[in-house]
């Protein structure tokens, strides 16, 4: 048949939040530029939309590659060795503030007063627009739209005389989430907010230092985990050898993401001193109690709910099977030749597997639900695969409000946990039951290694929201950001003056 319409690309859509960032640095080391390199490969599920490596050499000079894609299609073994140096810093990035382009790519470099600066950024700064206007007031000139420059302009006006006291008078200026490596000369510096909000581990390898977002990215290099980088903690690190800098002043109490552990991170790491493979069967175990059903199989939606699944079916003695198969090389677009065919997006990620579901009860585990538009097309071809009955199990509860410290969730208009009750979710799956983890039971779970930010579930947002109480549009591709209930739509700026801008 002629499709109805020309073949198009469209970007692989899945009905889950966007990737936030991956960062990793290295001290003290000859061969930094490749451990990082693999290190980032390890860290590709947290961005697929660019990666980039800066490399400093024994004189104190930095170079950098950035290319948009994945870190696979951005270096090359030519690419990666004009990058030299003990010292280096890496990033893969998807955007959750500035737009998708080569601009706004990482590490950012620039040379300024003290040397050569490079950083890279996971997180989401809460008041950079607040902090930017001010700036360019000032006279700044901005090269990207990322929040992350916004950290590099403070560093560069600080009066202070050492770039320790530069870089510890632009922090203390910051809200929100801000998980951070940089370099200047070949002095790297890791960085995690007060509030602890995005996971930064430390690593030992043949007497040199390593940092990264989780611990995957130090099993890919064989470097032993020491520990994680504490909230508030900036630490200097020299050939190696790490210095811990004041701290920054304490938040009213920790607040790590929990989405890191139901969705985020690699089933293999530890984050936040936690398992992520036991923390997630730990929520399927609890799914299980909160919400048994007679069936005769569970599956998982592969792959970030299969250890949810399996705790499921460890509680439930209901057996697991492999009844979906997700395609793992489908690159992140795709021709859809059918613009009619509404399953498509689904079905060329994932495929039932008849044996395991016809004549079925099938109980189907995912970690989470924010439209709702793949997992509908899934229970469909579920059904078509010949399943009884269909029960759907959340091991996360309702996504209800947007993250604004690092994930890019939806609008809440789109969020269908906003618009929705559960019964009315229920019939737009079209399954025979579902369930949601209650908050309660996740938080319990995993209660030896809370307090959580859980603002995405509860609305409890912890930093202050600043740029969205005092009216600015925060810069994001494609989306509108909406202000919480209550905010201000505008006020004067605060009378507070960064370090090197003037009043």
């Amino acid at each position: 048949m002629e499709p109805t319409e020309p073949m198009t690309a469209l970007p692989l859509g899945h009905d889950k939040p966007r990737e936030e960032c991956g960062i990793v640095g290295a001290s003290g080391l000859d061969d930094a530029v490749e451990l990082t390199y693999l290190g980032l490969y390890a860290l590709q599920h947290r961005g697929q939309e660019s990666a980039g490596i800066c490399s400093v050499d024994d004189a104190g000079v930095a170079r950098i590659h950035r290319g948009l894609g994945l870190v696979a299609e951005v270096f090359s073994a030519e690419k990666l060795r004009t990058l030299r140096g003990r010292t280096a810093i890496g990033h893969v990035r998807y955007s959750t503030a500035g737009n998708s382009d080569l601009t706004n790519a990482q590490p950012i470099l620039v040379r300024y007063s003290r040397g050569d600066l490079a950083i890279a950024h996971n997180g989401n700064i809460t008041n950079a627009q607040d902090l930017r206007t001010r700036l360019v007031a000032e006279g700044a000139i901005f090269q990207t739209t990322s929040d992350t420059e916004v950290i590099i302009h403070l560093i560069a006006r600080s009066r202070h005389e050492t770039v320790e006291a530069q870089l510890d008078d632009a922090l203390t200026h910051l809200d929100g989430a801000f998980s951070l490596v940089l370099v200047v000369g070949e002095t790297l510096f890791a960085v995690r907010d007060p509030w602890g909000y995005r996971p930064l581990v430390i690593g030992r390898k043949d007497g040199g230092r390593v940092v990264a977002s989780e611990t995957c990215a130090l099993d890919i290099i064989g470097a032993e985990y020491v520990r994680d980088v504490a909230p508030g903690e900036v630490l200097k690190i020299e050939a190696g050898t790490i210095t811990p800098l004041r701290r920054l002043p304490p938040a009213p109490r920790p607040a790590p993401c929990i989405f890191e552990l139901v969705y985020f991170a690699r089933p293999d790491s530890r984050v936040w001193g936690c398992s992520v493979d036991r923390a997630r069967r730990a929520f399927g175990r609890q799914l299980a109690r909160e919400h048994p059903v007679d069936a005769d199989a569970v599956l998982s939606v592969p792959d970030s709910s299969n250890s949810a699944a399996l705790g499921y079916s460890e509680e439930s003695r209901i057996p697991y099977e492999l009844g979906l198969i997700r395609n793992h090389y489908i690159g992140r677009t795709f021709i859809q030749p059918v613009q009619t065919d509404r399953d498509f997006g689904a079905r060329i990620k994932y495929n039932a597997v008849r044996e395991a579901i016809e004549g079925r009860r099938i109980v189907v585990v995912d970690d989470s639900l924010i439209r709702g538009t793949t997992s509908r097309s899934l229970v469909r071809f579920i059904r078509s695969a010949g399943a009884r009955e269909v029960h759907f199990r959340i091991s996360s509860p309702p996504v209800r409000f947007p993250c604004y410290y690092g994930i890019d969730f939806p609008t809440r208009e789109e969020l269908i946990g906003a618009r929705l009750t559960v019964d009315e979710i229920r019939r737009h799956l079209g399954v025979d039951s579902l369930g949601y983890l209650s908050l309660d039971g996740m938080k319990t779970a995993v209660a030896e290694f809370g307090p959580f930010c859980d603002a995405c579930f509860s609305g409890d947002y912890t930093a202050p929201l600043t740029d969205l109480e005092r009216g600015y549009t925060v810069v994001r591709p494609d989306r509108r950001v909406e202000q919480p209930a209550g905010a201000e739509a505008s006020r004067p700026l605060a009378a507070a003056t960064p370090p090197g801008l003037r009043r």
